[in-house]
């Protein structure tokens, strides 16, 4: 158990966000399993999106690294399960390489992955080879694999790219701007992948540009140390928890899903625009998604209203994250104008923004305990209601978002990250828990595994969102 593991790994970043990192993440993970690798991809940093095409792409599960919201020992644990089954490990960067608290450069260099630099090639020649430098050299320190181009528009213009390389920089190929290979989004982020018909069709054109530009070869091993082991109680033993999912409420993290059922939970999951009533549950969770894509179909399905509010009328746990929320809202008006009435849980309204109404880490001291989680959402909420709490951003991020509570319901715009404090996940979820586990503190998961067994990477899921 305490032996350590290698696997060839590398991190895409890029000088930017907007520069195709996912794509050629993407491509990268199909390239290499079409050619029979197993390859693991993980994410750096919260986001939703991202992760559901590059598990279509790899075909495994993929998870979040981050050294602040994830954590160290559980980014440590993540890596050094995952090195154990991979051939290959992708992890794609989030932002710029060096932008952020800590960055995708911080991370890449704890943990001794070379950084490969995607770089957006329109409009552009000898000044590509300027960026890759900077790129490789800003920090001494920093392992550095290559850099590859995208978007590229011919090949003498891809000929031009490679030779302004100076310095040694290997050159990993170049991805065209075909059309038939960028991945579609909209304002929270890349359109989900259960939304894409051709999305296969795409991420196979994507491999196949890739592989006629570069060697299709691994780059060398990276050796992950073995993760500290913490146990976990399982607090949570044969409680049932309904957990919506479908194209409104997706935004789930699948460490945070594992960790409910390694502390024992059954997770039960339905559809709030299509099931008419709620799975045998003892709590509910809500997580982010959608909501203003689908607020009239959610409205119109008044049976499944009235079963969420006699849940609550009934003092059972319900959690409610961002689109959660405002689910719970008296209404949402998205964006075109269009308003419909929801639960009515919660009393107040949402309206649709065109631009970004906030961005953050954040870290909440709830009575149950601190958690660590994001916000990312489009909509301004207007209530009269009482925050019992508000988050903090520990890099000074926009946001200090309230979380309301009306008895066992708990609701804000923050995604939390379960696994940064179990105890306290538990007593949000677990009837009756709650006195017993408020104000005790509880070990981060850092390196998490069940007692008596060895923790699983399992099936699980986050572009960031409602």
């Amino acid at each position: 158990m305490n032996q350590p593991r290698h696997c060839p790994a590398v991190l895409i970043a890029a000088p930017a966000s907007g520069q195709g990192k996912t794509t050629v993440t993407a491509a990268l993970a199909r390239l290499h399993r079409n050619q029979g690798r197993k390859v693991r991809v993980f994410k750096c940093g919260p986001d939703f999106l991202d992760p559901m095409i590059l598990e279509r792409a790899s075909g495994a599960p993929v998870y979040q690294l981050d050294m602040w919201m994830v954590g160290e020992q559980e980014s440590r644990r993540l890596l050094w399960e995952a090195a154990a089954e991979a051939d290959l490990i992708l992890i794609e960067g989030v932002m710029g390489l060096f932008d952020g608290t800590p960055s995708s450069a911080d991370l890449a260099r704890h943990f001794g992955v070379p950084v490969l630099g995607v770089i957006d090639g329109t409009a552009m020649a000898q000044t590509f080879g300027a960026l890759a430098l900077g790129l490789a050299k800003y920090q001494p320190d920093l392992p550095f694999a290559g850099v590859l181009a995208n978007r590229v528009g011919t090949l003498r213009h891809a000929q031009l790219l490679e030779g302004s390389l100076t310095e040694g920089l290997r050159w990993y190929g170049a991805l065209s701007r075909e059309t038939g290979i960028e991945l579609p989004s909209r304002h929270l982020g890349l359109v989900q992948a259960s939304e894409l018909n051709d999305l296969d069709v795409r991420l196979d054109a994507a491999a196949e540009a890739l592989a006629s530009s570069c060697e299709v070869a691994l780059p060398p091993a990276v050796e992950f140390a073995a993760p500290d082991v913490i146990a976990v109680e399982p607090l949570l033993k044969n409680v049932r928890i309904a957990v919506a999912r479908d194209e409104a409420f997706a935004f789930t993290y699948g460490a945070s899903l594992d960790l409910l059922r390694v502390m024992g939970a059954e997770l039960n999951f339905f559809s709030p625009i299509r099931d008419t009533q709620l799975p045998e549950a003892d709590s509910l969770y809500l997580p982010g998604g959608y909501p203003e894509l689908h607020h009239v179909a959610l409205s119109q399905n008044t049976a499944m209203v009235e079963a969420i509010r006699a849940h609550h009328a009934a003092g059972k746990p319900l959690l409610a994250e961002c689109g959660g929320m405002l689910y719970l809202l008296d209404s949402l008006t998205d964006v075109e104008g269009t308003r419909a009435e929801l639960v009515g849980l919660l009393k107040g309204d949402a309206v649709m923004q065109k631009r970004l109404a906030a961005l953050a880490l954040q870290a909440v001291d709830l009575p149950e305990g601190s958690l660590r989680g994001h916000t990312y959402h489009h909509s301004l909420t207007t209530t009269e209601l009482t925050p019992i709490a508000r988050g903090l951003s520990p890099n000074g991020g926009r946001g200090a978002e309230a979380v309301y509570r009306e008895g066992r319901m708990t609701a804000s715009y923050v995604h939390f990250y379960f696994p940064s404090n179990p105890a306290a996940v538990a007593a949000l979820f677990a009837p009756g828990l709650e006195a017993a586990i408020a104000g005790k503190p509880a070990p981060t998961m850092g390196g998490v595994m069940p007692e008596g067994s060895q923790s699983p990477v399992g099936a699980g899921s986050p572009a960031m969102g409602l």
